[in-house]
């Protein structure tokens, strides 16, 4: 089968053998979504080496499970060692063998087929197409905030970065009917926020005072420079939630967070539930946000669409 994949520091499309995991079952792959942590991975991060991708939407070939077979399914990412205290709690995410598919131990999606234990596998409802089911593994990292910390209407929150977390992120945290306001510094994505209804500022015309200041600053730059903007931004004894993942270090005056005892809170994977029932209810839209589709033939052109500045997500398909 086709694959693409990221080895040697070289991007390819590859031909390797069917994935075969015991256990397993066998997805085949109809679209597939670029995200940015697949970008940072081949800049080097997480030291990952295979096939990459880990947000898709497939239909199942094979599985211990035969209910599942020729149903369309999402996946959720992770698959812990089922041994251990946190795997016994339900909690494979934070597993300390964990695999993550297509960023650690496990070939991912950007592939014809792709294997997962059949418990990782939730049904997509009918009313869902492909082009929003592939959202489903990013909207529910975008969720994962609403589970992390309790945001209602009296609270004023930042998203910084306007970019493909960032829109996803205003639109989830704007279902709960706070004050909310988007920080980015590209016309059109902030155009694109505001047809949704999510309130925008450009970086350039920010005006920081003590009165503006957030209770909730999320940071889903991408960048280094996002976490110092995000200390600017939150009140004392606020709370600031990261997002981004990227190849780097960041620099850190952390005196600012002792003195203003500012909480800072990493967060990742969500649970794909609450993302379905999102795209279900139609209560986030998320097709406006897809920039192009590619063949996967012709991912190494699709990933490096992806990488340009302004652009939104791109999708591979079968």
């Amino acid at each position: 089968m086709k694959a693409l994949r990221f080895e040697n520091n070289k991007l390819r499309l590859a031909d390797v053998p069917l994935p075969h995991r015991s256990g397993e079952a066998l997805v085949r792959m109809t679209a597939a979504g670029i995200c940015n942590t697949d970008i940072e991975i081949v800049r080097g991060y997480a030291d990952f080496r295979g096939t990459l991708g880990h947000e898709f939407v497939g239909v199942v070939a094979d599985s211990p499970d035969r209910s599942q077979i020729g149903r369309r399914v999402v996946g959720e990412i992770n698959t812990g060692c089922g041994q251990c205290g946190l795997c016994r709690a339900n909690d494979p995410r934070h597993c300390p063998n964990r695999t993550a598919l297509g960023i650690h131990g496990r070939d991912g999606a950007f592939a014809e087929y792709l294997s997962l234990p059949s418990q990782n596998l939730l049904i997509v409802p009918d009313g869902v197409s492909d082009h929003q089911a592939v959202f489903t593994e990013p909207l529910a990292a975008a969720c994962e905030i609403l589970d992390q910390v309790e945001i209602n209407d009296s609270h004023r929150v930042a998203v910084i970065g306007d970019g493909k977390l960032g829109q996803l992120i205003s639109r989830v945290i704007a279902t709960v009917g706070c004050d909310l306001t988007l920080i980015g510094k590209h016309a059109g994505k902030l155009e694109l926020a505001a047809r949704a209804g999510i309130k925008t500022v450009g970086l350039d015309a920010l005006d920081i005072t003590p009165a503006s200041r957030f209770d909730f600053v999320i940071e889903a730059s991408g960048s280094a420079s996002g976490l110092r903007l995000a200390l600017d931004l939150v009140r004392p004894r606020g709370a600031v939630i990261l997002k981004s993942t990227f190849h780097g270090a960041v620099e850190l005056d952390t005196s600012r967070i002792v003195v203003n005892e500012i909480s800072v809170i990493g967060s990742r994977c969500g649970r794909f539930e609450n993302a379905l029932r999102l795209l279900e209810t139609g209560k986030v839209d998320v097709e406006p946000l897809i920039a192009r589709d590619f063949k996967l033939a012709d991912g190494v052109e699709a990933m490096a669409e992806a990488e340009r500045p302004g652009t939104l997500k791109v999708l591979l398909t079968n």
